[in-house]
């Protein structure tokens, strides 16, 4: 279960799948018959956000914590709560579990345990089961175990979700240059300084875009750079991943209804188009629209106006269109699966994405970043990588590029945790802890440049005794190169540089101009 919930804590899920999987994990790990994660709303009000083993109405229910003195008692408590199956209180599921739905609950064993988010409670997980004595020590001790987990993945999905909010109501200027550090694309590779650089020129022409690149190379991150540094970056952007968009429901989510338009229309409704006036609407994996959708999608964006479902009525639309695909939607054209003139209506200026395996050691910056993340999340003092794990960093292909490179690192740094570290100490991720699929010795020496062995394993050509430096020259060689790494990591921050490798910021300083390194003024 713990493999899993690591799994799903870096995965990339929509909002409330991360939860429930954990709620479903967790009811498979205790063999319980139900699973309740309730979120506090406000300090008196409990609804579930995921759950296994209830039905399916529970979802929509509000408990006040007032009038159910079990919730009141998980909530009092920073460690797992038992409740004996022989207490009488009143049970909040009763008429709930999903196969014995409408029928009270018998006695049985019910655990439950707060869920905390930056030291103020976020909700409680709750567990029943039908057979008295699941519950015992053992168990209690296991579920106080899971608990960083569990408080790590709703953080990671509080944050999504308000990531998402933000892209959906769209941000002002003066917002974006106040979190720029969060939404700023980082890497000094020549392949992704070129493209930042076209990006910067080409943001402001008010062309359509698409964006074309593997997973996880950050698309999205690309559009909103396009979108802030556009005419328009005051207005919204508006996101809409297409690849999520019911067939039944896409064309209301884009042009908007009328009341009495479909079943369930009570009022009239704005689409993303009209949500996006005057801004940008991005089009995310815009390659898998069905093809009913892009018909209408092309009239759109060939008149310059949409109808709202259930009226004739047209209104006039103002955006700037970005799109993003990690499909080859050129070859698809021609395989009849996506529409030649729809294509080139989005294609008018077409850039693509560098992998990460192809920029060179922004795969450390980018794994800085991250560390940084995971610690503040975390509320750890300090961690880092140790040099063998630089070295798979850099070796790894990374087919999941930027996104999975976040995914090992955040399960790293929860992993170094679980094995008993203390948030006080500054942690070092080790290489096992990255969980890589390195290639074969052969492989990676081919991909670092590094000499073929033979099949004995020796090197090929072995120097003269003669040609061996002095080891001296050798130890320096390798502190040089130690500070300059410590110095790329901490963008030429001396002090930081110092604290990483152990060092106090005056010894380092002497020793750099022992060893002839230039330094900046302090």
């Amino acid at each position: 279960m713990e493999t899993q919930l690591l799994t799903d804590l870096a995965a990339d899920l929509p909002d409330g799948v991360r939860l429930q999987r954990a709620a479903a994990a967790i009811r498979q790990a205790f063999a319980c018959d139900a699973v309740g994660l309730l979120r506090l709303d406000g300090h008196d009000t409990l609804h579930l956000v995921a759950a296994a083993g209830l039905a399916h109405e529970a979802l929509g229910r509000r408990f006040v914590v007032g009038q159910h003195p079990r919730f009141a008692a998980i909530l009092s408590r920073r460690e797992p709560t038992w409740f004996d199956p022989g207490i009488v209180l009143p049970d909040p599921y009763d008429g709930l579990l999903d196969d014995r739905k409408g029928s009270p609950l018998p006695v049985h064993d019910c655990l439950g345990m707060p869920i905390y988010h930056q030291d103020h409670p976020w909700g409680i997980m709750t567990l029943d089961a039908l057979t008295t004595g699941t519950f015992d020590e053992a168990a209690r001790a296991r579920l106080q175990q899971l608990g960083l987990m569990l408080q790590a993945a709703v953080r990671v999905t509080d944050l999504e979700r308000d990531n998402r909010r933000l892209r959906l109501l769209g941000t002002s200027q003066q917002g974006i240059e106040r979190i720029g550090e969060t939404t700023e694309i980082l890497g000094r590779s020549e392949a992704i300084q070129a493209l930042l650089h076209e990006l910067d020129l080409v943001a402001d022409s008010d062309l359509p875009i698409l964006l074309l690149g593997e997973t996880g190379v950050g698309k999205e991150l690309f559009a909103r750079r396009l979108h802030r540094h556009s005419r328009r970056s005051r207005q919204a952007m508006i996101q809409v991943n297409c690849a999520a968009l019911p067939e039944s429901l896409a064309e209301s989510e884009l042009f908007g209804h009328v009341k009495g338009a479909f079943s369930g229309a009570t009022a009239d409704r704005p689409g993303r188009f009209e949500a996006a006036q005057g801004g940008t609407l991005f089009l995310d994996e815009v390659g898998e629209l069905p093809l009913s959708l892009q018909a209408k999608l092309l009239r759109v964006l060939q008149n310059g106006e949409i109808q709202r479902l259930g009226t004739d009525q047209t209104i006039k639309t103002d955006v700037r269109i970005i799109a993003a695909t990690n499909r080859d939607l050129k070859a698809n054209t021609q395989a009849g699966l996506f529409r030649a003139d729809l294509y080139h209506r989005l294609s008018v200026y077409p850039i693509p994405i560098p992998p990460l395996r192809e920029r060179d050691r922004d795969v450390l910056i980018l794994a800085g970043h991250f560390l940084e993340f995971n610690r503040a999340r975390l509320g750890l003092r300090g961690v880092r990588l140790s040099y063998e794990a630089e070295k798979a960093l850099r070796q790894y292909p990374w087919p999941g590029n930027v996104r999975e490179l976040e995914h090992v690192i955040s399960r790293a740094a929860l992993k170094t945790l679980s094995r008993g570290a203390s948030r006080d100490q500054v942690l070092t991720i080790e290489a096992d802890l990255l969980d890589l699929d390195l290639p074969a010795p052969a492989d990676a020496a081919a991909a670092t440049g590094a000499p073929p062995r033979t099949a004995a394993g020796s090197e090929p050509d072995i120097p003269a005794l003669g040609d061996i430096p002095p080891l001296r020259a050798t130890v320096d060689d390798c502190q040089r190169e130690a500070i300059r790494r410590a110095l790329a990591a901490s963008d030429d921050n001396w002090a930081q540089a110092a604290k990483a490798l152990d060092l106090d910021a005056s010894n380092l300083h002497k020793l750099a101009r022992r060893l002839g390194m230039k330094q900046r003024p302090r």
